[in-house]
């Protein structure tokens, strides 16, 4: 026996070939293995090859198996059996072995929907590929996110991944990896519409842009309750990185617009939407509570009503919704403009007025309307998918309009915009800006909606207004007027407005208005008469710092004029902060409200065939009772006024002052419910408004969205099936519903309590008020505006 000692030079080498030889035969033979398709093979194969994975040979052959496998199922040849050896290459500590076991998993997840449930299911394969989005090797990273991409295409795939903290571990590898140069630009393959922009980044970034890709498919498949389960340090840091680049996008959409695909590669392209990173912003900063500041109740009060201390009490009991009011800014109250300094200090005010358009207008995107029952963020998402971030369009966001001086009609600057014919709105442009210095200065007015959800600091006014007059939002629109000129035609709105002029002067004719009803929320105001408003009418002058209180249903109109007093330029930008009182928030809404409560309290079962005479008796009484304040609603003023019960954030003897009115208003409600409720009345009313193929309880739908869907239509006698059936059962049964009818409204008058209905009316506010705080974070966090 020759031991490796005595072994010459001659024979070593001559048994080195022959171990050569036969790891070369071996090679060949398992090229021939693996031209079949044979599963069982290739899984004995791999499956002991991986025990071994520490020799050449078995590392080379895994990852010929690997490849085969790859290919196999590119070609939609599934290899079931192969899959339960995932997590055991995905756990290699070889990174190539790690690295092609990602590409295996992205590659099943694509070969069919049921593959990638089945994947998506497997907890073990999850874990080990989310461990691989923390690994040093750059190789292994871009095929482990990549992946995550692969299994992001079900939402399924999604919300397992989001199951296993793969949202975590995405943001917290983007955070350490380096960052995306300074070179951002927007592309599109088609025919540069704002909704088909996607971004590109410098080149060499490509793994970059797969986390990127990966972090903001998974948050724009969160809700909001899985985002704040992410650590809120990783998340503001995340956020940071996405603001950045947003401003990038915003400053390149602005000044250069999109550029068709880049052949010569000098970026690197991605896929990610302008409108996907605008929605992964939104999103990520809807539960924020950092995005606005809280204003003291003191600061607007004195800015809005005056610095006396009984100021705002004098201003609900004397103009609130019934007269106009003017405070004038004096040497006693200097700190009027003070809620609006550094909204006035963010437009760098030069005394050039082209310059502030440019400062307003820019950098600004879309504010899509929000349904005003919504109740779930993510319905208004889904609603404008694709859409989030475009810029700012004609009618729904700006209008360039003028009142023409001997038509007494509004003038569009963009008449082609305001014409109704065009399917899509039109989304503004750099040189749209510049058409509106153009009309500036041929005497149109510029008018700004939502500036509530543009600037911070507005935001906070808003919201604080809201707050002390117990309504979920608080609305803001900005004018900008040339001298000698008219914005809007006479007009009277459905909300009250506070006109705070901030630049320049104006010139106000308020005229009395017309009817003592108050116009409501939604109302169509088209072709009311404001001819016979002339007389009555009262002159208001505005300088800066004067605000202007505009009760709903009070025509008005305004002009600027040159060398006004001790203004020479003539020019006016005014805000207006509008209080828009919506159904449930009327006096009508709360005995509405009261009603259902009481309703709700006597733990009636479901309208059905199960339930007791006297019991169906009562809920079509109850139902009754809500049209017959609705019919009081229509005549009396004081069911349209805004209700304050839930307001807020107010010093107590102010608070106190409050709910002892708001209490006062409530019984003069109840009594007249009790009073003027008359059956036959109801009964008759009704059936006109079915003749006439009305909804009847079309005011009163909000009610729906207190319960659960599933339980709204069976805990109501309110849905459309079940009108005439209404009607038909009073028909047949018309004594003894009278009768009950009778009952239930003494009972539920003399029953009913205040301190209860405002407990639970101040819950009501606050489900209005989360929505609309959340539209509001979304929007606020994408535009760069103090």
């Amino acid at each position: 026996m020759t031991s490796a000692k005595t072994m010459g030079k001659h024979e070593f080498a001559e048994t080195r070939s022959k171990r050569k030889r036969k790891s070369k035969s071996s090679t060949s033979g398992l090229q021939v293995k693996l031209q079949c398709d044979d599963t069982n093979t290739i899984f004995a194969l791999l499956l002991a090859s991986l025990s071994e994975t520490h020799k050449s040979n078995s590392f080379s052959l895994v990852k010929k198996c690997l490849s085969k496998i790859r290919t196999s199922l590119l070609s939609e040849i599934h290899f079931r059996p192969i899959l339960a050896l995932l997590p055991s290459l995905l756990n290699s500590k070889r990174p190539e072995i790690a690295g092609r076991g990602a590409d295996i998993v992205g590659a099943a997840s694509l070969a069919s929907f049921e593959m990638n449930n089945e994947i998506a299911s497997d907890c073990e394969t999850l874990k080990g590929l989310i461990s691989l989005l923390g690994s040093s090797k750059r190789k292994v990273l871009f095929s482990a996110c990549n992946t995550v991409l692969d299994m992001s295409t079900t939402t399924f795939g999604q919300q397992q991944l989001l199951k296993f903290s793969a949202l975590e571990k995405l943001m917290f590898t983007f955070i350490q990896i380096p960052k995306f140069s300074n070179s951002v630009s927007l592309w599109s393959e088609g025919n540069g519409s704002v909704h088909c922009l996607k971004i590109g980044m410098g080149e060499h970034h490509e793994l970059s842009v797969a986390f990127l890709s990966a972090t903001i498919t998974l948050i724009n498949a969160c809700d909001a309750e899985q985002l704040q389960k992410v650590p809120v340090s990783l998340l503001e840091a995340f956020f940071t990185l996405l603001k950045e680049l947003w401003s990038k996008v915003s400053h390149q959409r602005a000044v250069k617009g999109a550029i068709k695909v880049n052949e010569d590669g000098h970026y690197c392209k991605s896929n990610i939407g302008v409108n996907n990173l605008a929605e992964a912003i939104f999103r990520v900063s809807i539960n924020s509570s950092s995005l606005t500041a809280a204003l003291p109740f003191e600061v607007v009060k004195g800015s809005l009503f005056g610095t006396s201390e009984s100021s705002f009490e004098d201003f609900i009991l004397n103009h609130w919704e019934f007269s106009p009011f003017r405070l004038k800014k004096t040497s006693n109250n200097l700190n009027v403009n003070y809620i609006f300094g550094p909204f006035i200090q963010s437009l760098g005010w030069t005394g050039n007025v082209p310059s502030l358009l440019s400062s307003i207008l820019q950098g600004l995107v879309s504010c899509f309307p929000i349904a005003s029952d919504e109740q779930d963020i993510l319905n208004f998402l889904s609603d404008v998918k694709g859409k989030l971030g475009c810029p700012i369009a004609y009618g729904q966001d700006i209008r360039v309009v003028k009142t023409e001086r001997h038509s007494r009609k509004e003038v569009h600057y963009f008449q082609r915009f305001n014409s109704g014919c065009t399917r899509e709105p039109h989304y503004f442009t750099i040189d749209d800006v510049l058409k509106c210095e153009q009309a500036y200065k041929e005497g149109y007015t510029v008018a700004l909606r939502g500036l509530e959800f543009r600037y911070q600091n507005i935001a906070a006014i808003a919201d604080k207004l809201a707050v002390m007059f117990g309504q979920p939002s608080v609305g803001a629109n900005l004018y900008l007027t040339p001298p000698n000129s008219q914005g809007l035609m006479r007009h009277f709105d459905d909300h009250c407005v506070f006109v705070c002029q901030i630049f320049g002067s104006k010139q106000w004719t308020v005229f009395s208005q017309s009817s003592q009803l108050l116009p409501r929320l939604y109302d169509d105001l088209h072709g009311s008469d404001l001819n016979s408003t002339m007389a009555g009418s009262r002159e208001f002058l505005l300088r800066e710092g004067d605000v202007l209180y505009i009760p709903r249903g009070f025509p008005h109109e305004a002009y600027t004029k040159s060398g006004c007093d001790d203004f020479s330029s003539g020019f006016s930008l005014h805000l207006t902060l509008s209080v828009e009182v919506e159904p449930p928030f009327e006096w009508e809404g709360v005995a509405h409200f009261a009603l259902h409560c009481w309703s709700e309290n006597k733990e009636r079962p479901c309208y059905d065939d199960c339930i007791s005479w006297s019991q169906k008796l009562d809920l079509v009484c109850v139902s009754l009772l809500h049209f017959a304040i609705k019919i009081i609603s229509d005549t009396d003023p004081t069911f349209r006024k805004a209700c304050l019960v839930a307001a807020d954030s107010l010093p107590p003897h102010v608070y106190n002052w409050l709910a002892h009115n708001q209490k006062s208003i409530f019984c003069h409600v109840i009594d007249k419910i009790h009073t003027e409720s008359r059956f036959l009345e109801v009964l008759n009313s009704l059936e006109v408004a079915i003749k006439k193929n009305e909804d009847p309880y079309q005011r009163i739908r909000w009610l729906w969205f207190l319960h659960p869907k599933t339980e709204s239509s069976k805990r109501h006698y309110l849905n459309e099936s079940m009108i005439e059936d209404l009607l038909s059962f009073c028909a047949r049964h018309r004594d003894e519903v009278e009768v009950a009818f009778l009952g239930v409204k003494s009972k539920f008058c003399s029953e009913v309590v205040y301190e209860n209905i405002v407990a639970g009316f101040a819950m009501l506010l606050q489900k209005y008020r989360k929505i609309r705080k959340q539209y509001g974070n979304g929007m606020i966090s994408l535009h760069d505006k103090c």
